[in-house]
């Protein structure tokens, strides 16, 4: 009989590793020092430029601009839309505080704008993409990583070529997939740069509009060589299909996409996607906010308890047409954070070499199984929120309305506002809109917020009574892996002096008697629950570990890949990116997803096209090794979804040890993904396409999915 820890708080990084003994839980920063003491290597070091050398609160925080319309266009049936032209390009930002050099980034930005007042501004994080409930936007996405003279250029990051990625060298008949190597280690790629963008949250999108990881496309360059492939195996298909559904042309360089914004005023999110280089586009800055406004259960429909009268939410946000730099206060206010390192010449750090995570330093592959450069887990030594290294904003002694988004690589971040006397902090929305009601973090959660990457949090920060004067807001995450329970209890919380630090507020009087309603009083719309389900579906969280050898020669066990798979009469079975698809939901049917999670990890479950809610968590029989026993088996009593996870969502943390339960309709057909949203894990083998309703005709393998299955 297998060990039973039943169902209850999850199950801790360091308790898990504690119980998983010399098997080793897999996907964590440690080594066994000789006489058997752990010591955590989480605090990496990160490029040249040392934390304690970046002068903090400094930088005044940028509220992002909104993005401009390129123009409005009438679509099939006379119905409008907003246009919008988007490049992503390469050029210099300040990121460090003033006095340390600029760093080399990629970022959206507009290339047209219907008003004279718009704004033509690439940054990273981009311009916010304002929108309407029910108004669809159409976007052309350009890829113009291209130099002055038109050349392609080169990734700012070191590209693993031994990964299952885009692969443009491969041409027509090996991109998509995992070259093979004979002549040993292949060194980093450094052609033309593939990209996709994902909007992150989107629902009911066409599977042409969703920026499927093999629909990439390479800039419109002078110098692509001919034998490259120049779009990804899905790229061809999905532009016959956006030319039929809405009458737009995809060309060298660029596609179209269309998002319907007929799902619940919430915070979403636009990112690349390209097949296994996630993780580094997205480091290198190409990343915005993406609103959409009203509706039947948007901001209007919020009521006041005491009167029953419509609520009053903190306002102005941003505006289309806003002066930049704005003379208006914001009182709503997006906030990416995220983490980076630099050098000291203020240029993106990223490891080139993958003894930099845990010291194997071999065999690599074709020799073995590890990838030369590729990293399982990142954490940067410094934080940034809305592209500035640790910035502060000025507040006045009055409710604010904060949407935080958790953009990081790997790290699960827990926002700490205790440090901040007199503070009110309430959150309202999470990923898929209002929640069913306020949550008060302050009273009931000890001013701390849980975000997994992905995940965001629409809040309400109460500052008016707080004294006057300059606070900081802490973060209490690890610099390591995450695996649930509390910060120095379970793991030590980020280091204080750096990425234990977020950003200031300094606090001064109000200006202006504050109109908003409270937290306390606010009646969120109420939220229509799903079907129940036809359909249970038990998938696995899985790692795969090897064997290699450090630079002394000394044996070394780590992470290989993660994966995904399904779970088979209690057995779990890995698959591979390639696969065939498994995941087959009906058209329209409504379905419960099981996340078993058999790692060390907790991973942030993201799904594709559709928004979810959270059923509940349960505790899994666990080996005499600590390890998710075989057959799977749930202990104890379910745990109901967090009061911040009600609603619906699009990203859900799947704690180690532990089922996560979703249940989602899947209205839509097409070709979709799922996957770990750790951008190093969904970029070596965490990702899984998934398909709505039937193959269809004409899509590029027969079986459903890519072109090397």
């Amino acid at each position: 009989m297998p060990d039973e820890t039943p169902a209850g708080r999850p199950i801790s990084r360091r308790t898990f590793i504690a119980a998983a003994g010399a098997a080793g839980a897999g996907f964590m920063l440690y080594a066994m020092l000789p006489g058997g003491e752990h010591v955590a290597l989480a605090e990496v070091p990160g490029g040249t430029l040392p934390p304690g050398d970046v002068p903090k609160f400094v930088t005044p925080l940028l509220v992002p601009p909104v993005m401009p319309r390129a123009g409005t266009i009438t679509r099939k049936g006379g119905k409008p839309a907003d246009y919008y032209e988007i490049s992503v390009r390469q050029f210099s930002q300040q990121i460090l505080p003033a006095g340390l050099p600029s760093t080399t980034v990629w970022g959206y930005g507009p290339v047209a704008s219907a008003g004279r007042r718009g704004l033509l501004l690439h940054n990273a994080p981009s311009l916010t993409i304002e929108t309407k409930w029910g108004r669809p936007v159409r976007v052309k996405w350009i890829n113009d990583l291209v130099a002055a003279d038109g050349s392609a250029l080169p990734h700012l990051l070191p590209v693993d070529p031994t990964l299952h990625w885009a692969n443009p060298p491969g041409g027509e008949a090996g991109r998509d997939s995992r070259p093979t190597f004979t002549d040993g280690a292949p060194g980093a790629y450094t052609g033309p740069v593939p990209l996709v963008t994902h909007l992150h949250g989107a629902v009911g999108v066409g599977d042409e509009s969703d920026g499927y990881a093999e629909a990439w496309f390479l800039p419109d360059a002078v110098d692509i060589p001919e034998e490259y492939a120049t779009h990804g195996t899905w790229y061809e298909f999905f532009a016959a299909k956006a030319s039929a559904a809405f009458g737009a042309s995809w060309g060298p360089g660029y596609a179209v996409s269309e998002y319907p914004n007929d799902q619940r005023e919430s915070t979403l999110w636009y990112h690349d996607h390209a097949l296994g280089m996630t993780r580094l586009n997205v480091y290198a800055g190409p990343a915005g906010f993406f609103i959409v406004r009203g509706g039947p259960d948007g901001e209007k429909a919020v009521r006041d308890a005491r009167t029953g009268a419509p609520a009053v939410l903190p306002s102005p946000a941003p505006m289309e047409g806003d002066r930049f730099p704005s003379n208006k206060t914001y009182f709503e206010i997006p906030i990416a954070v995220q983490d980076r390192s630099f050098e000291l010449d203020g240029s993106l750090f990223y490891p080139d070499t993958r003894e930099f995570f845990d010291g194997i330093a071999g065999p690599f592959i074709p020799a073995g199984d590890f990838s030369p450069i590729w990293q399982p887990e990142f954490f940067g030594n410094m934080i940034m929120v809305n592209g500035s290294t640790w910035p502060f904003h000025d507040v006045q002694q009055r409710r604010y309305r904060l949407r935080f988004l958790n953009g990081c690589q790997s790290r699960f971040l827990i926002l700490d506002f205790s440090a901040i006397p007199g503070v009110e902090v309430w959150q309202i929305g999470n990923e898929g809109g209002f929640l069913a009601a306020p949550v008060n973090l302050t009273a009931d959660h000890g001013d701390r917020m849980l975000l997994a990457p992905a995940e965001r949090a629409d809040v309400i920060v109460d500052f008016t009574d707080v004294p006057v004067g300059t606070y900081v807001l802490m973060n209490v995450g690890p610099d390591e892996p995450f695996g649930g329970g509390e910060p120095d209890q379970d793991f030590d919380a980020a280091d204080p002096d750096s990425t234990g630090k977020v950003m200031a507020f300094v606090v001064g009087p109000a200006r202006a008697p504050d109109p908003t309603t409270p937290p306390r009083h606010l009646v969120l719309p109420p939220i229509a629950p799903l079907p129940a389900e036809s359909v249970v579906r038990p998938l696995a969280l899985i790692e795969r570990m090897g064997e290699g050898v450090d630079a002394a020669g000394e044996p070394v066990e780590g992470p290989v890949e993660a994966l995904l798979g399904e779970v088979r009469d209690g057995v779990w079975v890995e698959r591979l990116w390639a696969d065939e698809v498994t995941e087959n939901p009906s058209v329209g049917a409504t379905e419960v997803w099981e996340f078993v999670n058999t790692t060390g990890d907790a991973h942030p479950m993201h799904v594709h096209e559709v928004v979810f809610e959270v059923v509940d968590r349960q505790g899994l029989a666990l080996d005499g090794d600590g390890e998710v026993a075989v057959p799977v088996r749930p202990l104890g009593d379910p745990r109901p979804p967090e009061p911040w996870e009600t609603g619906v969502k699009d990203t859900v943390i799947a704690y180690p040890g532990e089922v996560t339960r979703v249940r989602a309709t899947f209205a839509n057909p097409g070709q979709y993904v799922w996957h770990c949203h750790i951008v190093e894990h969904e970029d070596n083998e965490m990702m899984r396409p998934f398909r709505i309703g039937p193959v269809q005709p004409g899509q590029p393998m027969p079986e459903g999915h890519g072109a090397h299955g």
